[in-house]
Formats: structure tokens, sequence, C-alpha cells
């Protein structure tokens, strides 16, 4: 039988078995030899099929690709979806999404280009000439030119139009040599300037008929029209007519490319616990800012903490026109050195943040990480000082001219929000420890501008700072600015610092300013005008799922969308000759 069966296949050698031949042979065959084929036949295709994923390694990538709805919830309700308006933070995440300016957050601490192909900047620092990209495009198809800039820089400048970012443009002037062509001129040079450049334009031919009194009544705060890499599809309403939710579509024609997640829906609640209550139930897929008590509550398992570095500063700032015992430059230093920062840190953050020793943020000069923590060392130092401790009072006192005593007493005024509160309580505590009686006053976020902030009236104030991407810490530290609206809540006055100050934000050079940086603060620190103490984290919850998100860094909290139109849920393998 087997002669016969190979004779047969001899035959037809030079033609393929057909099925029949392929079933005669196999009828043939010992059940020992079945096997050995059946083996060899199994063990060919695996060997195949571990080739092709050899060569799957080698030469094929994981791309992004596009695909999905992204699902963010934030606290809040937006009114006023325009850059040149944006109050609140609900308005600026919108318009991070819709709008789009010259220059761009990059999500490291820099900037780059977004509607810009390029720009220059004259050497006496004067003159900032920008050349926008061509085939830019509106949302509605239109197309974006230079008009559309100097239309937007002056409605911010416009005072009627009361823009909360007017001051950013005083004595810039704007003119456009062509339609792609944008020249600003200054007064004088200002280091920081470019970071203006990443307002968002508006539109000229959808918002020229709109007076300026009526500006920010305008329906196109609610419907807005930007070239940002998501375009308002609809918007839903309450009964009572509040916006509750946008839904956002990508844009095509976004200057840096299609954003890879087609779809975003923003819903809006009305406090944390209501939007982490739809986070639990699955109604939601991100959390844009949440505490870190929050953070605690949800579901690591789903979800993925992202930590953004911002440049605040929280500290307690001392106003020693109200208080004569404030006045001591040696009992400031024992009250810094008897706060455990690190513990601060630890328990009001949960270890979200970064402790501080001086008016800087993190990321802007080399930062000391040695705490200055001493409790001895500040008992002793009010000792020396003549701050007695009264056993029976529980408090420290101390003989002044025409007085028995005075004792070690001060209030803090800080805002009646959980984390503020919990800081004042804390800082109350090891400042009892020490001997000093401290009373902490709190107030209303609205209350506390108004009525404590503005007229400075204060002995010392519990308060946070937003320090910028390049800080230029000019409106909180100059002299010239310790009266409303000036920021300077120390109402500190050194005319060495004012000097610092003044030199720093005219130098282009990085290198340089950041030498000024470290001048200024090793003399606030030497002064002890404020106590500083910690830098929060930002904290954005996302689902783990999502890719490509790669932004460290945050001026405001809206820039966590600075590369969304990288973001992306879903990737393709794809070989590498496929890939430009």
């Amino acid at each position: 039988m087997k002669e016969k069966l190979i004779s047969i296949l001899r035959a037809k050698r030079l033609n393929p078995p057909s099925s029949f031949e392929i079933r005669l042979a196999l009828r043939g065959l010992l059940n020992k030899e079945k096997m050995a084929v059946l083996l060899m036949t199994l063990i060919f295709f695996i060997s195949i099929l571990g080739l092709w994923t050899e060569l799957q390694k080698r030469f094929a990538l994981n791309i992004p690709a596009e695909g999905g709805t992204l699902r963010e919830g934030i606290v809040g309700t937006p009114y006023l979806v325009n850059p040149v308006l944006a109050s609140t933070d609900a308005d600026r995440d919108l318009a991070a999404l819709i709008y789009s300016g010259l220059m761009k957050p990059d999500g490291r601490g820099g900037l780059e280009k977004n509607l810009a192909e390029n720009y220059s900047i004259s050497e006496n620092g004067l003159i900032y000439t920008f050349q926008l990209k061509e085939n830019l495009f509106w949302h509605d198809g239109e197309p974006v030119t230079a008009d559309d800039v100097v239309f937007t820089i002056n409605a911010a400048k416009n005072p009627a139009i009361k823009s909360p970012i007017r001051a950013n443009w005083e004595g810039v002037e704007i003119e456009t040599p062509d339609p792609r062509t944008v020249k600003f001129s200054l007064k004088k040079p200002y280091a920081p300037f470019l970071e203006n450049t990443t307002l968002g334009i508006l539109p000229k031919h959808v918002w020229k008929n709109a007076a300026p009194e009526q500006f920010s009544l305008s329906e196109f705060n609610r419907q807005p029209v930007g070239s940002g890499p998501y375009q308002v599809k609809k918007n839903k309403r309450s009964s009572a007519g509040i916006i509750t939710a946008y839904e956002l579509k990508s844009f095509g024609d976004y200057a840096l490319g299609k954003p890879l997640i087609p779809k975003m829906e923003i819903l809006f609640y009305n406090s944390e616990s209501e939007m982490l209550s739809a986070y639990e139930i699955g109604n939601i897929d991100s959390i844009g800012t949440i505490s870190t008590l929050g953070v605690a509550k949800i579901k690591q398992s789903r979800s993925s903490v992202k930590t953004l570095i911002l440049p605040r500063i929280f500290g307690v700032f001392f106003n020693q026109n109200k208080s004569e015992i404030i006045r001591d430059q040696k009992v400031r230093l024992a009250l810094d050195m008897a706060l455990n920062k690190e513990n601060l840190v630890g328990e009001i953050l949960n270890g979200y943040g970064i402790f501080l020793n001086g008016p800087l943020p993190p990321g802007i000069i080399d930062q000391t990480n040695i705490s200055a923590f001493n409790l001895d060392e500040a008992k002793n130092i009010l000792e020396k000082s003549g701050w007695k401790y009264n056993e029976e009072k529980g408090v420290r006192e101390k003989s002044a001219k025409g007085k028995t005593s005075i004792e070690l007493a001060f209030s803090i005024s800080t805002a009646n929000t959980p984390e503020l509160v919990k800081t004042a309580d804390a800082v109350k505590n090891m400042w009892q420890a020490i001997g000093a009686k401290v009373e902490v006053r709190l107030y209303e976020i609205g209350d506390l501008n108004q009525s404590v902030i503005r007229p400075r009236d204060y002995e010392s104030l519990l308060f946070g700072q937003v320090v910028g991407r390049d800080p230029d810490p000019f409106a909180f530290w100059h002299s010239s600015q310790r009266n409303d609206p000036g920021l300077n809540i120390a109402l500190y006055a050194n005319k060495t610092v004012d000097g610092i100050l003044e030199s720093a934000r005219t130098l282009n050079d990085v290198g340089a300013r950041k030498n000024k940086y470290i001048e200024f603060e090793k003399e606030v620190i030497k002064d002890t005008p404020a106590i500083f103490l910690y830098s929060p984290y930002y904290l954005y919850v996302l689902p783990q799922k999502l890719l490509g998100f790669n932004t460290e860094t945050a001026t405001v909290p809206a820039e966590r969308f600075a590369n969304v139109s990288k973001w992306h849920l879903y990737t393709a393998r794809v070989w590498k000759i496929f890939v430009n």
C-alpha cells in the first residue's frame, strides 16, 4: 500500500495534491504516523505564529488611534465662555478647549506656538512680531486673520468691557502689517510678555456688532465660536435655563491637528460631593479639580490621579501696621521656626504638595528642602527677646513702656474653605505650643476680599497667591503694590527688593532673570514679612485607559488641557514602515 501511495505522489509531483489524495494518504498511515503528521502540522502553525509575533515586536508599533468619548465633571456653572471675560474655573476650562491663542502652554512649564507659525523679539525687548500659520479657520469655517488678533486685544483693553486681564495689555500697541502678521509694541521691556499671547483669540466677524457695554450679555458667551481643538455641538440646560452640560466635538481644522478623542462631554455640578456621586455611579469618567479629601473617596482601580505642579503658594502674610507685636522681626522668625511645615503637607494636603521656605513656588529656582522647624529654638528666641511664659494665663508676655505687659496675641484671618480652615487651626495649635495666643477669624471668600484684603484690615492673613509660569513677583512684593488694587498683602517695603524686581522683569535672558529671583528670595526670607507654608499640587482624575496625557505643570487648572489634542483612548498596531 505504501509503495502504491509513493508512486501516485511521484507521478503527480509537479502538481499540488488534491484533497482526495491527502485523505487517501492519511488513510494509509498508521495511527502513530497520523499523530506524527498532526504534531508536525501543529508545530508548523505555532512556529508561524511565533514568527509573526516576533516580527510584530520588531517591526510594528502601537500608535494612538481615534475614537471614544470622554465625560468630565466640573464644579461650577459656566457663564462667560470667553477668554477676554472668563473669571471662573468653569469658564476658563471651556475657553481652553474651544479657543486658541498665538502661543499655548506646553504642559512642562514653557510655551509653544499655536496659531503662530513663528515669532521674533527685538533686541531692545520692545517689539514682538508674530506670523500666523496659513489656512487657519474658525469653527464656522471663516478664516482666522491678524484682524481677529487686533480685535481681541482691543476688547481686552477696552475699559467698558471690564476684562479681568485688562492690566496685562495696558501700554501695549498692536498693528497688522499684513493679514498674517501681528506686531506688539511695548513702552518698556517686560520679559514675561510672551505669556500674554496665550490669550484665546475671538472671531471679529462674530463679535464686531456687540456693543462694549453689552459684551458680557452676548449669547456668544454661551454659544462660543473659536478655533481651538473642540467646537460646541450643543449644550444642555435645566428647566431654569442654567447650563448643565456641553457636548463638544473635535475640530478637524485645529492648528495643531484634529484631536484623537472625537467627543467630549463637560458636565457641571454644584459641589464636589455631588460630582463624586456622579463619578461613583459612572456618569462621568474624569474629574477636573478635586480636593485632597475628595481623592481619598475615589476608586483607584478605574482611575489615575495626576498631580500637576501649580505656581501657587500659601502662607501667613503679616500686616505690621496693625500689630505692634508682629512688627518685631524676632517674633516673626520664632513663629516661622515653630511651624512643622512637613506635617502640614502630610495632614492638610495628604502629601499632595511641597512645603516652602520662601515666596517662590517650586520649579522657579532651586529650592532647599531643609525644614527650619525647631520648637526649642523658637522658644529660645522669644525668651531672649523678653517674652516670658505666664503659666497661669498660658501665654507669653513682655513688659512694655507705659504698660504693665503685653501678650503675644494676634489674629489670623482666612477664607472659610475646608483646607484653609484646617491649616489655620493647625498653625494656631503650633503657635500656642510656644506661648502665642491666636484667634482664627473666618470669612466667606467674597467678604474676605472686599472687607478684609482690599482695606488691609487684618493682623495676619492666611491666603494663597498664583505667581505665574514666569513668576514676575513684582505685583506681590514691590512697595508700589502695597495698597489695593496692588497684591502686596504683606505691605512689604524694601528698596533692595524693589530694585531687584524692577531689573528682573526687563531681562529676556532666562538665566540672568533666575539669578535675580534668587537674590529676591534671599532678601525676603531674611526680612520674614510672611511665613510661607506650602505649594499644593493640582489633582486631576482621569480614566486609566486614557493615554497621551503628559502635562506636568500648569498656571491655572484649565491648562490641564494643554495637549488635549494628543489624548487618546485607543491604540492601533502598525508596522514602522507605515509610520511617518
